[in-house]
C-alpha cells in the first residue's frame, strides 16, 4: 500500500503561477477539465499549503455542483493541511497536520492509498519536489510571459524530471505531465 503524490499547477510560459487570475482571460478548457478529472479520480485527499487552503476555503465551501462540477471534490474529500500555523478559514474535512516534515509526508504515503492530490500551494511544493516525493507534476503552462510575479521555480533551485505525457489545448494552454527522473 502506498499512495501517490500528484500536483498540478497553472503556469505562464515564464514560470509564474503567482495568483493566476491571469488565466481567465484564455477560459477553460473542457479537456483540462477531464485531465484535471483523471488525476482526482483516485485521490484519497487532498494535500495543501495553509495559505492555498484559505484562499480555496473560501472560494470553494459555498459552491455547489451546479456552480461547479469540481465543488463535491473539495468539499467532501479529505483535506490535509501543512504549514507552521492552522489555517484561519474552516472548511468541512480539514485536518491540520502541522510544519512541513518529508518524513512526516512520507508516512502519509505510505499509510494511505490512491492519490494525495495538490493543487497550488507552491512552497510545499517545492520543498516536496526537493525532497523527492512528487510522484506527478502536472503543468498546464499558458501562452503568457508575465515578467514579473512569484516564479513556481525560484533561482538556484534544480529539479530534473522525465516526461510522461502532453496535451494542447484548444485555448493554447500546453499540459506536461512530469514525473521523477529515471
Amino acid at each position: 500500500m502506498s499512495a501517490k503524490i500528484a500536483v498540478h499547477e497553472f503556469i505562464s510560459a515564464d514560470g509564474v503561477f503567482e495568483s493566476p487570475t491571469w488565466t481567465f482571460e484564455f477560459g477553460f478548457d473542457p479537456k483540462m477539465g477531464e485531465t484535471i478529472g483523471a488525476m482526482c479520480a483516485d485521490a484519497s485527499a487532498i494535500l495543501l499549503g495553509r495559505k492555498t487552503h484559505e484562499m480555496f476555503a473560501p472560494a470553494w465551501r459555498e459552491r455547489t455542483t451546479e456552480d461547479d462540477p469540481g465543488a463535491p471534490f473539495f468539499n467532501e474529500s479529505e483535506k490535509l493541511v501543512v504549514g507552521s500555523n492552522p489555517p484561519a478559514e474552516e472548511w468541512n474535512n480539514t485536518t491540520f497536520i502541522g510544519s512541513y516534515d518529508a518524513a512526516k509526508i512520507q508516512q502519509l504515503k505510505d499509510e494511505r492509498e490512491g492519490t494525495l492530490y495538490i493543487s497550488g500551494s507552491g512552497q510545499l511544493v517545492r520543498a516536496l519536489l526537493q525532497d523527492g516525493l512528487v510522484d506527478e507534476l502536472h503543468l498546464f503552462v499558458y501562452p503568457i510571459a508575465l515578467g514579473a510575479g512569484e516564479k513556481f521555480w525560484r533561482d538556484g533551485e534544480s529539479t530534473k524530471m522525465q516526461l510522461n505525457g502532453h496535451d494542447v489545448y484548444a485555448n493554447g494552454v500546453v499540459h506536461l505531465n512530469y514525473g521523477p527522473a529515471a
